[in-house]
């Protein structure tokens, strides 16, 4: 079975599912978006609001600036996958609790396992504890002190995938001048 079919299967699962309640508020699932024979997948926390209206991730001002970020390491929507933690938006954006991230946790994990990647980009703190706690990667620190690194992680002599810890992009939604640090940490995209 081709990767986009079981991507479609998978999100059709999603699209009916119960689990929490987030299906009660949620006007969309948003599954994910992209190429499933991309290398990098690109994960963020959970959708907002233009994402709940649209289905479509990381849209909105956020989603401009993450546009941006791409164009400056040649590489496109259509290039990459990108995805959340969480399908559904939480109630007033607030984040997502333990029970329903791990509600979710399934899709996510089937999502890696079927796009296979050999980078993972975590574009904010929630994305980055997630992933290390998937992976099993024990680093201290925050995001403040970990983004632009990159962590490797080696399930076998085959299979290695690097983790990148990435802020979010509204980070410079909030804070234009954040932006030069963003394009300085996606530029790390370029070498590996």
């Amino acid at each position: 079975m081709t990767k986009i079919k079981q991507i479609e299967i998978l999100k059709a699962e999603a699209v009916g599912c119960k689990r929490c309640n987030f299906w009660q508020t949620r006007n969309n699932v948003v599954f994910g978006a992209g190429d499933v024979n991309t290398r990098i997948l690109f994960v963020g926390e959970a959708p907002g609001f233009n994402e709940d209206k649209t289905g479509i991730p990381f849209c909105g001002k956020a989603g401009n600036i993450l546009d941006t970020l791409l164009e400056s390491v040649q590489l496109t929507r259509n290039q990459i996958y990108i995805t959340n933690i969480i399908k559904c938006r939480p109630p007033k954006n607030r984040d997502p609790q333990d029970e329903e991230v791990e509600n979710c946790k399934e899709f996510f994990e089937k999502q890696i396992q079927i796009i296979n990647p050999e980078v993972i980009c975590c574009l904010g703190r929630h994305a980055f504890k997630n992933i290390f706690n998937k992976f099993d990667i024990k680093v201290e620190g925050t995001i403040s002190s970990l983004h632009g690194q990159v962590f490797e992680k080696s399930e076998d002599i085959f299979n290695r995938i690097k983790i990148v810890v990435l802020y979010h992009p509204a980070v410079a939604v909030y804070n234009p001048n954040q932006l030069p640090l963003l394009l300085k940490d996606f530029s790390i995209l370029k070498e590996i």
